[in-house]
């Protein structure tokens, strides 16, 4: 059985539509860095402020029990702002190594060549 003859329209169509599918499979897409980080850094102030809260509830709760009134508020606050502390760079340990995995290593910027006119 002979061969269907294309014409050329159809073949140019079919050459472009051939072409455009290649394209989107050969460019990959852009890694989305805005929605993930702005949830690493809402994840982060969570902790510090609810480090600090829970710090300040418990030592607000043993001057009550105990009737110390401000030294107990004080040393809750500071061991809470501590354990915030410590929970924060904790997370942002383990955040930066997802981020590496899930991301790759960071890319630089390109030169700016405003600076280099600016120290002439």
């Amino acid at each position: 059985m002979p061969p269907i003859e294309e014409t050329r329209a159809e073949t140019i169509k079919r050459l472009n539509a051939q072409a455009d599918s290649l394209k989107a499979r050969a460019t990959p897409e852009p890694p989305q860095y805005g929605g993930a980080a702005v949830g690493y850094g809402y994840r982060i102030m969570a902790e510090m402020l609810g480090g600090v809260f829970v710090g300040l509830g418990l030592g607000w709760g043993f001057d009550l029990m105990v009737g110390s009134m401000p030294w107990g508020i004080i040393v809750g606050t500071l061991l809470g702002f501590g354990v915030s502390i410590w929970l924060a760079v904790h997370s942002a340990k383990k955040l930066s190594a997802r981020a590496l995995k899930e991301f790759g290593p960071p890319r630089d910027l390109p030169d700016d060549a405003d600076e280099d006119e600016q120290d002439r």
